[in-house]
């Protein structure tokens, strides 16, 4: 049975359908990420599940318990926010021990459990400052910490790292899968941020608009993205597009034209050319890490018009733009300096590009 379980559940604020019957599960230990983008319903579901949102429709289960109308003290679940939400008149062992003293808890285990969280998020020597004397990555691990004392069975996440810097917020991923390996505790993690989500996540649910477009590891929703907004959405740099024609086709491939093939078409290995009439459209996806400038002899390529260059230090992202006006991304290795209107060859390998058919689902 799964540890956590969300059946058919629907959220109404009036008229407005916010989540449209989300289904998912979670098991024991396993670390689900939420992801999508601003407004698609993540955060509200993850309210649900802690009890701070109503149900307007649906059940959901926690260990085995159906949870659906019970308060969210009850719950047995802890849950971190986007903000830290410490009262700064409070040190920070005060902070960590609040919810614990408002239960009553004897004050040798309040105790125990402030060293203990202290020492697995190594803010020892914090216990007696206050919430203005930290940086934004001790006060979020205080955060955390006040969420671990609690021993609950299940941890909800609410974008806990929007608010740091990129330095921070990389530290503070290594943190929490640390902490998801150490506690070996249930988690739950919204966030907008694919990298975020593919780097944590045991398992990852796309959202969009209130409704499920796939679920899946990290490497699943990469390798076999189910449509083309999870094949856009996974994976940075973004997943390039072009619209195709289909010409021939056999049992296992099909042949697409293009004006940015060079020769004007290219034959893509597929299972499923039968299901594509020739004349169709299918849009072709590329990504950006599996193309490469200067396109050798013989093999599939594009010509494409250099726009411009960002430098990454190690390596390039390369802007260019096919005859029909579309910009491309590559991601080239080293330093490229690319003037503007620069003829371009880029190399693609046929079996790594993805099909999706005219409503942008996977081929």
């Amino acid at each position: 049975m799964a540890f956590l379980k969300i059946d058919d559940v629907v959220k109404r604020y009036g008229d407005h359908l916010v989540i449209d019957r989300v289904s998912l599960s979670a098991e024991k230990g396993e670390f689900v990420v939420f992801v999508g983008p601003s407004g698609c319903g993540k955060s509200t579901l993850l309210r649900m599940i802690a009890g701070l949102e109503e149900v307007t429709d649906g059940n959901i289960s926690i260990d085995g318990h159906l949870v659906t109308h019970v308060e969210p003290a009850a719950r047995q679940v802890a849950m971190v926010f986007q903000s830290y939400a410490l009262y700064p008149h409070m040190s920070v062992k005060e902070n960590m021990a609040f919810g614990l003293v408002m239960a009553k808890t004897p004050k040798p285990e309040i105790e125990k459990r402030v060293a203990n969280a202290a020492r697995i998020l190594q803010i020892e020597q914090l216990l007696d400052r206050k919430p203005r004397q930290l940086s934004g990555g001790q006060r979020q691990r205080v955060a955390i910490g006040r969420a671990i004392v609690r021993d609950p069975k299940l941890f909800l996440f609410d974008e806990p790292l929007s608010n740091l810097d990129a330095e921070l917020r990389s530290q503070m991923r290594v943190e929490i899968a640390r902490l998801h390996r150490d506690l070996g505790v249930t988690m739950v993690y919204v966030t907008h941020d694919q990298i975020e989500a593919m780097t944590l996540a045991d398992r990852i649910v796309v959202l969009r608009a209130g409704k499920v477009e796939q679920i899946g590891t990290p490497t699943d929703l990469y390798e076999r993205p189910a449509n083309t907004f999870v094949a856009g959405f996974i994976g940075s740099p973004k997943m390039n597009f072009l619209e195709a024609t289909v010409t021939d086709g056999t049992d296992h491939t099909l042949t697409l034209s293009h004006p940015a093939f060079v020769g004007g078409a290219a034959t893509i290995p597929t299972h499923a050319a039968p299901r594509v009439s020739r004349g169709g459209k299918v849009r072709a996806g590329l990504r950006p890490e599996h193309m490469a400038l200067g396109g050798g002899q013989g093999g599939t390529a594009l010509s494409l018009a250099g726009e411009f260059a960002e430098n990454l230090g190690g390596a390039s992202q390369v802007y260019a733009q096919t005859p029909d006006g579309d910009t491309l991304t590559i991601l080239a290795p080293g330093r490229h300096v690319i003037d503007k209107g620069v003829p371009l060859t880029v190399a693609i390998d046929p079996a790594r590009v993805y099909l999706f058919d005219d409503a942008g689902r996977a081929i």
